[in-house]
């Protein structure tokens, strides 16, 4: 039986990770660049610089400081009310030419940005009242020691602002806000030209931390495998990568989704016969994620030269994209296309109306037994001895005090694996959760390449809904993917009414942009899929995935059981429906 493995937040982060948050001047946003003379260079000055702000979410968390860190998986994140502030001390009087503001779900609408010499006397520096959120590239001109931005209309009226970066910088020219990457191929007759094409390097790397990273991964159109240079002999300057397009190509666009282990200098170059070379772009400021390069020329071979790391490791990439006319290019496996929402084509139900006693549908449901991962305590029983309908239209899913297989407490899991998968469309359950310390019901997906051998994180995990019954006035919603898991998950944590009191409806709608939560109808979590490749890493949600209930016990997320947890506990689903 299938027992995924379930990674949480507060765990702790992996090294790539780790590296991605430790490399200095990470820019909030991404590279859209075409060829011609050089901007000059801009120096980030805000970072690990003091922060105050109006407030925060949570005493003690979600700090001023953590928005200047230079970590893109750390926040600021206010208080739930309209009128905030946040403010960065450059330390000295400093010219500004650029606000850079990498955006949570909780943007701001409208706002002001202000310059102080004092802090206390305030000009302003920018306004408005549409802001989108996401990555916002601020052209401003002033000098300031204090930079402040007043916060003043929510995007989404329940909660506050947050943000992950707010980025100050400084340079001789004013720069240009960039234009937003495609979303697919480029406009006109250009396609892919690079899926699947032979791929060559100056090393990679095949050992037990990425087996194997060789040249093919990147040009394979998923966004889960990669190419890096050895560990061995390929954390040097340069580094390379190359594609045989299978015949003359005209390129007009490049496109680099880079790991944490990205490149400071390099060109992209061609060739006609994969021996001289010639640059059709260049850079010395390269800043990760992902890269759009709008550069034009012919050749057979396309090659990204590295002539600078980031970091003290080699060169990585998860894709590397060739876009043009010519050459002898494959066609990738197609996407279903996109649902209209509101989807209203039911694909998948579960509505639980079976007698009292009866157990879950075999037909529909894969029992899921044995030991629990994430520090919980449970056994989860084989026979469905912890889950049944109450003959009143729900499925019971039980948490109880019981020795079995040496543990002292049981419960129920079950997905559908094998039997149901889906990509996009409407997902949702209406639940009851239990309130208890230690308690943690889940209602969420698992990449189904999961049961063919690929591990966790590199499947996918989509979490429409965790609660933790030590706090049933909060859920959570996360994606996690080989960039961003465990502690460092792409989600959204979201206040309510106490969940423990009554039924309530998660819900995620999903399509090829990007993945939109929501509890009860209102949106709680918008998981944007340029937002996600542009500040966090590669997006991996575009395949099937299968469905997973379940109720855990104890974990290194919810904390552990204590005296007054109640046992036994009940999670109660009412149905479970997809929509296409």
């Amino acid at each position: 039986m299938i027992s995924p493995v379930r990674k949480r937040p507060h765990l702790a982060r992996t090294r790539k990770i780790a590296l991605a948050a430790g490399v200095a001047g990470l820019m909030a946003g991404f590279l859209a660049v075409t060829t011609g003379p050089a901007a000059a260079a801009e120096t980030l000055v805000s970072q690990g610089k003091a922060a105050t702000a109006s407030s925060s979410e949570i005493a003690g968390a979600y700090l001023a400081a953590e928005a200047v860190d230079g970590n893109t998986g750390t926040r600021w994140a206010s208080a739930f009310g309209a009128s905030q502030w946040f403010q960065v001390d450059l330390g000295a009087p400093t010219a500004v030419n650029r606000i850079a503001i990498n955006w949570e779900a909780a943007y701001a609408k409208a706002f002001t940005v202000q310059f102080s010499s004092d802090g206390s006397n305030y000009s302003q520096a920018y306004a408005t009242t549409t802001g989108g959120g996401g990555q916002q590239s601020l052209a401003v001109s002033g000098t300031a020691r204090y930079v402040r931005i007043n916060l003043t209309q929510r995007a989404l009226e329940a909660y506050g602002y947050s943000f992950w970066e707010f980025q100050v910088y400084s340079g001789s020219t004013t720069p240009t806000t960039p234009t937003t990457p495609p979303t697919s191929q480029p406009p006109g007759t250009a396609r892919l030209l690079s899926y699947n094409k032979p791929a060559q390097a100056s090393t990679w790397q095949n050992d037990v931390n990425c087996n194997p990273c060789s040249p093919d991964k990147a040009f394979d159109n998923d966004p889960a495998s990669r190419w890096a240079t050895s560990s061995t002999n390929g954390w040097v300057d340069p580094g390379w990568i190359s594609v045989d397009l299978g015949a003359t190509a005209q390129i007009s666009q490049v496109v680099l989704q880079w790991d944490p282990a990205y490149a400071r200098a390099y060109q992209i170059q061609v060739s006609g016969d994969g021996t001289n070379w010639s640059s059709i772009y260049s850079t010395t400021t390269g800043d990760g994620l992902k890269d759009v390069i709008n550069a034009t020329g012919t050749g057979r071979y396309v090659r990204m030269y590295g002539t600078a790391r980031s970091s003290a490791y080699g060169y990585s990439l998860w894709e590397f994209s060739v876009y043009g006319t010519g050459g002898n290019p494959g066609t990738p496996p197609a996407k279903p296309a996109d649902p209209s929402f509101p989807a209203t084509r039911l694909v998948f139900s579960d509505e639980f109306n079976g007698g009292a006693g009866t157990k879950p549908d075999g037909s529909k449901w894969t029992m899921d037994p044995g030991v629990p991962q994430n520090g919980e305590v449970q056994y989860y029983t084989p026979n469905s001895e912890n889950a049944s309908m109450n003959g009143s239209g729900q499925l019971v899913i039980e948490a109880r005090r019981q020795d079995y297989q040496g543990r002292q407490y049981t419960s129920h899991r079950m997905n559908t694996s094998n039997k149901f998968s889906v990509q996009y469309g409407r997902i949702e359950a209406r639940v009851k959760v239990p309130k208890g310390n230690g308690l943690w019901p889940a209602f969420w997906l698992m990449g189904d390449d999961f049961l063919t051998g690929r591990p966790w994180p590199y499947n996918g995990e989509i979490d429409i809904m965790e609660v933790l019954g030590r706090n049933t006035s909060e859920a959570y919603s996360t994606l996690h993917a080989p960039a961003y898991n465990a502690g460092g998950g792409y989600g959204q944590k979201y206040a309510t009414a106490d969940l423990s009191q009554d039924f309530h409806v998660w819900a995620a709608e999903w399509d090829s942009k990007g993945i939109r939560f929501f509890l009860d109808g209102r949106l709680v979590f918008d998981a944007n899929k340029e937002t996600v490749e542009n500040t966090r890493g590669p997006w991996i949600f575009d395949h099937k995935f299968y469905l997973i209930l379940n109720l855990a016990v104890g974990g290194d997320f919810p904390g552990p059981i204590d005296a007054t947890t109640p046992f036994p506990s009940q999670m109660l689903v009412d149905y479970v429906r997809v929509y296409q």
